[in-house]
């Protein structure tokens, strides 16, 4: 039997799975203030539900089988199908526009590699029923908000953004024909990826003349927004979606994001079904693969049912951000939750039956308070109690707990220098039986050790 998890899959010790609880947090804080809700669906769909979107190709990147009863399925690839089918089916129920989120395990079988694995957590963020850009811009804040939650800055991330339809103007009036813009999409979105000769051999390819070709791949390799304002802020084609990003990067600005923002026209993203306003999230020294990436996609619900409604979202894995936060040493120091009390035996453990101890431990969990003892009355009794307070501290407690020899219970503070470290003491006998005021006393002085801890 193998010691390790499949290649491509991870296990989660509580040292990972904290981190990831620490990211998940981050995701839901900035989505609920953002106003968004909370959305799941099955993680096994009808296998149609990707070959619609993606086509038949897509198969060999799925988890898919026949099940029982016969049916062709797939754990989801991504979530973005799951939500076009949910939404359109109560398109006109749904209060719109509507904002959902949601942090599907998602499944490919592709070759693992650094920050790409088989499977990963994403945060999926959706607006429907919005055309103005500033669900556009909104929805880029978002992400952006993230980075921040997380202790990143503009100097760490930075969020390109593109628009398809000014992308496509712009390339009509260079005198790119309708017919081989795909084609130059394809090669835009790779340039970055591949040799410049390669980039040029497959725009010849598509059949652009070599001076078009020079032109296609310096817009692909930078160019600033004024710059394209001032080249083909008139051309028909072109004007209205210019006029658009200009007021988006407007926006951006008034909700204090802009310093996060730069154009790069080779931002298209590869799935066809994106329509307009697309944006990438990277780390600012080059050396990941992208953080997230979403745009506008206004013509997928069509394709899931009678929901004509414009939409648009983004992705952020856990996988790449993980290693981001690494690299900047931005993860807590301890991101596990801390324990509040570990039940010790102090010097009045031997006069009292160890059922109290138990109830004790009882009245403080009902006052919501997180304890952990020795789930062992002979360890609790024959044990030192310096190696059970010092046991208590590598635990990671807040404090200790345990019965005075003069009745009462008493806490010390685990945070800090054990020599002079602050105490509370409180009637035992009301402490078990729950008393209200006790209890709330006792939670007041935690509050006050973590505070002065920080």
């Amino acid at each position: 039997m193998s010691s390790s998890a499949l290649p491509g899959f991870r296990d989660f010790y509580p040292d990972e799975l904290a981190r990831r609880a620490h990211v998940f947090r981050a995701w839901r804080a900035v989505a609920h203030r953002y106003a968004f809700v909370e959305y799941d669906g099955p993680p096994l769909e009808p296998l149609d539900l990707y070959t619609k979107k993606s086509g038949d190709e897509i198969v060999g990147q799925l988890y898919n089988f026949t099940d029982k009863g016969k049916r062709d399925v797939a754990l989801r690839p991504e979530m973005t199908p799951t939500f076009a089918r949910m939404v359109a089916a109560r398109a006109n129920a749904l209060r719109k526009p509507v904002r959902w989120f949601s942090i599907p395990q998602l499944f490919r079988y592709e070759r693992a590699q650094r920050g790409r694995l088989r499977e990963h957590f994403q945060l999926n963020v959706d607006i429907v029923g919005e055309e103005s850009e500033v669900a556009d811009a909104e929805l880029l804040a978002v992400a952006i908000d993230i980075m921040r939650e997380l202790g990143l800055t503009a100097r760490d991330v930075r969020a390109r953004v593109s628009d398809r339809r000014m992308l496509n103007g712009i390339l009509l009036t260079l005198g790119v024909a309708e017919a081989q813009v795909p084609a130059v999409y394809g090669v835009m979105d790779k340039v970055a990826r591949q040799p410049r000769e390669a980039s040029v051999a497959k725009l010849g390819e598509a059949g652009l003349a070599p001076a078009l070709v020079e032109r296609v791949l310096r817009l692909a390799s930078g160019v600033t927004f004024a710059a394209l304002q001032a080249e083909f802020g008139e051309a028909p084609a072109a004007r209205e979606p210019i006029e658009r990003v200009a007021r988006y990067l407007d926006h951006l600005a008034a909700l204090g994001v802009g310093d996060w923002v730069e154009l790069d026209l080779s931002i298209v993203r590869g799935l066809a079904y994106y329509t307009g306003i697309v944006f990438e999230l990277f780390d600012a020294k080059g050396e990941l693969r992208a953080i997230c990436g979403g745009g506008r996609y206004d013509t997928l619900l069509r394709a899931f049912g009678n929901a004509d409604l414009p939409a648009l979202g983004f992705g952020m894995g856990d996988v790449v951000l993980g290693e981001l936060l690494t690299e900047r040493g931005l993860w807590p120091a301890d991101a596990q939750e801390p324990v509040d009390f570990h039940l010790v035996a102090g010097n009045g453990a031997g006069q009292r039956p160890y059922a109290d101890a138990l109830r004790l431990v009882a009245a403080l969990r009902g006052a919501g308070f997180s304890v952990n003892h020795a789930m062992s009355g002979e360890r609790y009794l024959s044990q030192a109690t310096r190696n059970q307070v010092d046991g208590a501290r590598k635990a990671g407690a807040t404090s200790a707990i345990y019965f005075r020899e003069d009745g009462a219970v008493e806490a010390v503070s685990l945070l800090g220098k054990m020599t002079g470290a602050a105490t509370h003491s409180l009637p035992a006998d009301a402490a078990i039986r729950g008393d209200q005021a006790v209890l709330d006393s006792l939670r007041e002085w935690l509050h006050q050790q973590r505070d002065s801890a920080r």
